[in-house]
């Protein structure tokens, strides 16, 4: 095993299915002040409502069918996210579902936070661990 360190500051990645983007919207607003003391980054469409109904900053990838959901991933493996917010719809077939399987499975492989509701995101972020440096544990690749 190898110790990663995430930072203070934390990166966190915020993605969205269709139907859940309104949940996502009201949990960012809600939770505004936490949200941008941290570096976030968000699927395209999702990205973009956040900052215009918002104002927080944030760096926007591709949309996720358009090749998003991946590019969250590679950050992932790279050690560029530390807590993944993912909102999905579990009652609504999604075309691009090996793409958001692929996802799940690299934040599972390189051991970060992550959350796939609401109730879980608030629990990601009053933890005491959000604002403190925390060294991960992952297998050596």
């Amino acid at each position: 095993m190898t110790n990663i360190e995430s930072p203070a500051t934390k990166r966190i990645a915020l993605v969205a299915h269709d139907n859940m983007k309104r949940e996502m919207l009201e949990w960012a607003t809600e939770h505004k002040d936490e949200l941008k003391r941290h570096t976030l980054i968000a699927t395209g469409s999702t990205g973009k409502l956040i900052a215009d109904s918002t104002g927080l900053t944030l760096e926007r990838m591709r949309s996720g069918p358009l090749g998003g959901d991946q590019q969250i991933g590679a950050r992932i493996s790279d050690g560029g996210i530390d807590v993944l917010l993912f909102f999905w719809d579990p009652l609504e077939p999604q075309p691009h579902d090996p793409d958001i399987r692929a996802l799940l499975r690299i934040a599972v492989v390189w051991n970060i936070p992550v959350a796939c509701n609401r109730a879980s995101a608030d629990f990601i972020l009053s933890s005491p661990l959000i604002g403190a440096t925390y060294q991960r544990r992952v297998p050596k690749y």
